[in-house]
């Protein structure tokens, strides 16, 4: 049984034990946080018997196997190296890290150490998005991809009152880009690879971050458009679209419903058998990572998604 132990105690990390529950081999065992009546009702909240009093402590748990990271994202990188150093094995939230260089020396740490270090990005270990690279081939020539996560955040409203808040605070990390954009952008990596170029607008809020933005990704062949947004919300599908048909994707972070449409043809719909809850293919993943599945290529996609979210942070709001 590996033993997690959990730092933060926001909405994720009860989604993630959750998902541990639901996972044969794994099971939560400790809460982490600075203020332990906090760690503790959360722990009483998701069932865990222990709490620790930050990081260190539950590093030094005597029940704690693996820690999962779901604390801001600019601390992400100092306790990944804390707990790698420590022989830890990490599961961090996404984004991992604030960039891709980062990304590539936490990964080197983890690697010298012999320590798994895995990015808690759950569209790809979703069976939405397998699902999707079965039919690609149905498609003949990709010409055209559109890809989106919009949906507007309820602190919005606190920005918007003239209050700061930890997901739009660009000292903390936080973005709309880093949040939601990074879905569509991991997506795309996955399905596609690297584009030959990207270009992208950000529509900056009162926060001094993103609150939306816009990305134009050029391929070999087709040109990739990736929208994100926590400001508004749209009832529009991702879509992929090739010289012999069209799928559309309902939500690219976890497909569920998939409508290709043959040139010529009727629409065929496809339903993604997949848990209730989304992230219990990271978890799994992750427990398979830790018995010595190879994790290279997650490490590769992580970076090269992180890369292109440096690109876009590079571009000034508007």
């Amino acid at each position: 049984m590996i033993r997690i132990g959990i730092v933060g105690t926001s909405s994720i990390s009860a989604r993630l034990a959750e998902a541990v529950a639901a996972v044969d081999g794994v099971e939560i065992t400790r809460v982490a946080s600075r203020d332990l009546a906090r760690a503790r009702a959360f722990a009483d909240e998701i069932g865990a018997p222990g709490t620790a009093a930050g990081l260190t402590a539950l590093l030094a748990a005597d029940d704690v196997d693996a820690v999962y990271l779901a604390s801001p994202n600019a601390v992400h990188r100092a306790q990944i190296d804390e707990a790698v150093d420590a022989g830890i094995p990490v599961l961090v939230e996404k984004p991992a890290v604030l960039s891709g260089d980062d990304w590539d020396a936490a990964v080197a740490r983890a690697r010298a150490r012999g320590v798994v270090l895995l990015e808690a990005m759950r569209t790809a270990y979703d069976p939405g998005l397998e699902a999707v690279r079965t039919l690609l081939p149905r498609l003949g020539t990709i010409r055209r991809v559109a890809l989106r996560y919009e949906k507007r955040s309820a602190r919005y409203d606190q920005v918007l009152a003239g209050e700061q808040t930890n997901i739009f605070d660009p000292a903390l990390g936080g973005s709309a880009l880093r949040d939601l954009g990074v879905y569509p952008l991991h997506a795309l990596v996955r399905l596609f690879g690297v584009p030959r170029s990207l270009h992208g607008v950000r529509v900056g809020i009162a926060a001094h971050t993103d609150g939306a933005g816009s990305a134009l990704a050029a391929y070999d062949g087709f040109v990739a458009d990736v929208a994100w947004s926590k400001i508004t919300d749209t009832g529009l599908p991702s879509e992929i679209q090739g010289e012999d048909g069209t799928l559309e994707i309902d939500a690219i972070d976890a497909p569920r419903r998939l409508v290709l449409t043959p040139r010529g043809g009727a629409p065929e719909v496809t339903f993604v058998e997949a848990p209730s809850n989304p992230m219990v293919g990271e978890v799994a993943f992750f427990r398979d990572a830790i018995a010595g599945r190879d994790i290279v290529a997650d490490h590769e996609a992580t970076s090269r998604t992180l890369r292109l979210v440096d690109a876009l942070l590079d571009v000034p709001l508007s």
